[in-house]
């Protein structure tokens, strides 16, 4: 692992951008993160998407753990929408977090704070009980290992409340994509969920016991109180995917 007091270990990203979105890369076959100039905190890419379907699963939170800032996609979405959770963001890179006012990445307020540190620490050593932790970690070389070991996913369980979710970014196509999710069944004694992106490269784990509780019920999705109608036409197909995954995984338990 790079040693965080030294920036010149970590590697700068680099910001494309056309003439509607603006892209955080760590090499050009990749994106990190994608922004629309003209809706910065609508979600541009659909695992971003996917990932907030935790919202079928459990209420909005009080408090949200993000590991991973990236171009901001999660934090400005839960910062525009969730007007009563608090968001604490642990990002490694320094170079990522200098790109922030880029990618309109609200500044720090009551609500949300961007902090520069180790995801593992972070969830190790929290004193905080979190209602929903994301973990979206991914640097120049994929996932971190140390993001995605045993030791690690038994800490992001410790540092939810009891009912609380967590919620990662796997890459499907890593080498060790089943053993990571072993490793998050085995943390939430199998109360886990893995659904894929509509763009087949990314998995999204959901992990607690809100899968049990808010089981999504048969029949129309019900938009969450805190989205407005547009937020929800764009989030609605993967919302779908994430609620018919957890109705299949119930009728075949």
């Amino acid at each position: 692992m790079p040693d965080t007091a030294d920036p010149s270990q970590f590697v700068k990203p680099f910001v494309y951008e056309t003439l509607g979105t603006k892209a955080l890369h760590f090499s050009i076959c990749e994106i990190q993160s994608r922004m629309q100039i003209q809706r910065p905190h609508a979600l541009d890419l659909d695992y971003t998407r996917t990932m907030m379907a935790f919202l079928l699963f459990v209420p909005p939170p009080g408090l949200m753990g993000m590991i991973g800032l990236g171009g901001g996609s999660l934090a400005k979405f839960c910062h525009h929408y969730l007007p009563d959770t608090r968001i604490k963001v642990v990002e490694i890179n320094p170079h990522v977090i200098a790109l922030r006012e880029q990618f309109k990445v609200p500044p720090d307020d009551e609500r949300l704070q961007v902090r520069r540190g180790d995801g593992a620490d972070f969830v190790r050593d929290t004193r905080d009980r979190l209602d929903v932790l994301l973990v979206d970690g991914f640097d120049h070389d994929g996932q971190p290992p140390e993001l995605c070991s045993q030791a690690f996913y038994d800490d992001c369980r410790a540092a939810l409340r009891a009912d609380g979710m967590l919620v990662v970014n796997l890459h499907t196509a890593h080498p060790e994509f089943a053993l990571h999710v072993a490793r998050i069944e085995r943390a939430f004694d199998g109360d886990a969920l893995f659904v894929g992106d509509g763009e087949c490269s990314n998995t999204i784990a959901f992990a607690g016991k809100g899968l049990g509780a808010g089981q999504p019920r048969p029949g129309v999705l019900r938009k969450p109180r805190p989205l407005d109608r547009q937020a929800w036409h764009e989030l609605m197909p993967a919302f779908g995917r994430v609620a018919g995954a957890a109705r299949q995984q119930h009728e075949d338990a």
